[in-house]
């Protein structure tokens, strides 16, 4: 499968605040995004198609967090190789994936870590994404356990760490020129993860993973690794940029600090991991205007990464009141 990287269409973006700002985008295989950024890519998903509970795959949102990414993988060659503090270690072809394992499908929420992030203030770091940063699809692959399964976990594991192609220089000194994150062989997410190689029943779009990528329901897409083409099982706490200073957390139950805090150092942090509630209007938009006394349909979307959503509120005054 091979793509390019020119874009076929481009427009003005939203101005409704929604989203974050920049040109409309086509990019091989997907409808117009938002262009935040080009290297590494950020396009956001516009507003519009979160109008129903799954997004097709030609408007997912794209993310890499490195700037060297394949625009075309041989299929003749590539292989998912799973290696480390194994029984035997594997090697396995799309074709083998598709075919020598069940088929198992997951409808899951994939959401940047950064979404949103153009509503903080101050102003923080990092790419100005609107709300637009996730999506929502039914996956279809392997299970994760099948494949090591395969493989023979050995006692004295302590991560399995997933890497996909993606490259770059990363941070300046930091030694993060690869994209690499681990989860704890006791999580018992592993369990949920799956290796997939569709999304909405199609194969996967070059620039959202293809052949294959992570899934961990309920996780943050840090963990989704795209092109994921190596697992590793580690007998130490994987200790590289990407889990040890980038995707980090405030240790505690809310999740947050100060600007002093962290400065003082006094702060303890831990990976980011499972997505909190989180809750947006679609429609009615900002260019709605409602007539005092008349009904309105308001909808929206609210996702979690630890339970189901079981019930939405709605304020009208300003929080007042639900």
């Amino acid at each position: 499968m091979t793509t390019g990287t020119a874009p076929i269409f481009s427009g003005p973006g939203p101005l409704d605040g929604w989203n974050g700002l920049g040109p409309l985008i086509a990019l091989p295989q997907k409808v117009p995004l938002i262009r935040l950024v080009d290297r590494p890519p950020l396009y956001e998903t516009p507003r519009a198609y979160f109008q129903s509970p799954f997004t097709p795959a030609a408007a997912f949102f794209v993310r890499s967090n490195l700037s060297l990414f394949p625009t075309n993988i041989d299929l003749k060659t590539w292989r998912l190789k799973i290696e480390g503090n194994v029984g035997t270690p594997q090697s396995f072809s799309l074709a083998q994936l598709t075919q020598d394992f069940e088929a198992v499908s997951v409808n899951a929420v994939m959401q940047c870590t950064g979404n949103s992030r153009s509503r903080f203030q101050p102003r923080r770091p990092g790419g100005q994404w609107g709300n637009g940063a996730m999506g929502c699809a039914t996956w279809t692959g392997v299970r994760l356990r099948d494949l090591l399964g395969k493989a023979g976990v050995k006692s004295g594991s302590v991560q399995v760490q997933f890497q996909g192609l993606d490259k770059g220089a990363g941070a300046p000194g930091s030694g993060g020129a690869d994209y690499k994150k681990s989860l704890n062989v006791n999580d018992p997410v592993l369990d949920e993860c799956i290796v997939a190689y569709a999304m909405n029943g199609q194969p996967l779009p070059m620039v959202n993973g293809f052949p294959v990528r992570l899934v961990v329901p309920g996780y943050f897409a840090t963990y989704w690794m795209k092109t994921l083409s190596f697992i590793r099982v580690l007998t130490k706490p994987d200790d590289n940029f990407w889990m040890a200073t980038a995707y980090l957390q405030p240790d505690n139950l809310r999740g947050t600090t100060t600007p002093q805090a962290v400065k003082a150092k006094t702060v303890k942090f831990r990976p980011v991991g499972s997505m909190p509630v989180r809750s947006f209007i679609v429609t009615p938009d900002e260019t709605v205007k409602a007539p005092a006394g008349l009904p309105l349909n308001v909808q929206g979307l609210a996702m979690s990464g630890r339970g189901a959503v079981t019930k939405v509120e709605v304020s009208t005054d300003g929080v007042v009141g639900w």
